[in-house]
């Protein structure tokens, strides 16, 4: 069945950060797929915030992808140039979403 390893994650998520040159701080770590699968999640740590962000796959062999953002305990208070600062990760995690979906289509992880 085809999913997305957590070290094709790391290729495409290298990839990005090269093309880029934005997306230093992204990661991916492992999420144990429900069969037991080397299944990644992509982690996008924001710098002026509190809150959490992920992307997955909907659903494995999906080449659409969702991005949930974790709330925190901690309220998140933000300077313009602060609030500037995330606007501008919001937007690199936007293209890595559509970048991921992009290298999602007609992928299957058992060709490589």
């Amino acid at each position: 069945m085809p999913f997305r390893s957590k070290e094709t994650l790391e290729s495409w998520v290298s990839d990005f950060h090269d093309a880029r040159g934005a997306g230093e701080r992204i990661k991916v770590i492992v999420q144990d797929g429900s069969d037991g699968s080397d299944t990644g999640l992509v982690i996008v740590p924001l710098e002026n915030a509190t809150v959490s962000i992920s992307m997955e796959p909907v659903s494995i062999g999906d080449s659409s992808w969702r991005v949930t953002f974790e709330p925190q305990p901690d309220t998140t208070m933000l300077n313009s140039h602060q609030l500037h600062g995330m606007a501008a990760e919001l937007a690199v995690a936007a293209e890595l979403c559509a970048y991921l979906e992009g290298r999602s289509v007609g992928h299957d992880e058992s060709d490589e």
